[in-house]
């Protein structure tokens, strides 16, 4: 058997959905005030300035402190039914298909969040690694449970679930400097659909 190991957005999707998930979860006041907030560093972001992991800490401590739970996770599974399935590529998504085929084991590897990537994957018979958000009581804090799912984080997660050595190849599909470790990993390497050596 093989482990096939797939980042999801940018991957598996025509975009990030970090910010599309933000704007379907978050209440609708905080999102009209978090906008002016967060124009600047977003605009940094862009310009290569600010990091990923640095917006996404600060947009979803705004955003999800003091929120309950189970809104989240509603608007996790309405997003994962109705916007999801927009942004797929095809062929990623064949490509997904063909390793199921096969019998291999299909893992999503993402910093992206459980609330929308949980379902999504039930949907498709996927393992998941992935980002959650710490909840305390009914409600979230704000803050990330454990680190984000990115970078080193990627791979120290694969090998802590999986013994790389008990497959008889491991796939990796990504599409940024994120997926770099998670890419080492693997024996057949795909950089933004293209194998690399």
């Amino acid at each position: 058997m093989n482990l096939a190991l797939f980042d999801f957005d940018g991957t598996l999707t025509t975009r990030e959905t970090f910010g599309d998930f933000m704007r379907h979860a978050v209440p609708p006041l905080r999102r009209a005030l978090g906008i002016p907030m967060f124009a600047p560093m977003l605009a940094a972001y862009k310009l290569g300035l600010v990091s990923g992991t640095h917006i996404r800490h600060h947009v979803t401590a705004f955003g999800f402190r003091g929120v309950p739970a189970v809104h989240v996770h509603a608007a996790g599974e309405r997003f994962a039914a109705e916007v999801l399935p927009s942004l797929l590529r095809p062929k990623a998504m064949q490509r997904l298909a063909w390793h199921q085929a096969q019998g291999d084991k299909v893992v999503l590897v993402s910093g992206g969040l459980d609330f929308y990537l949980a379902p999504w994957c039930r949907q498709h018979g996927l393992e998941l690694i992935c980002s959650s958000m710490e909840t305390r009581g009914n409600h979230l804090t704000g803050r990330y449970h454990g680190v984000q799912c990115v970078g080193a984080e990627k791979a120290r997660r694969v090998r802590e679930r999986h013994d790389l050595g008990a497959y008889d190849t491991c796939y990796a599909y990504g599409d940024t400097h994120e997926d770099a470790a998670m890419l080492a990993l693997a024996q057949r390497r795909y950089y933004r659909g293209r194998e690399v050596d």
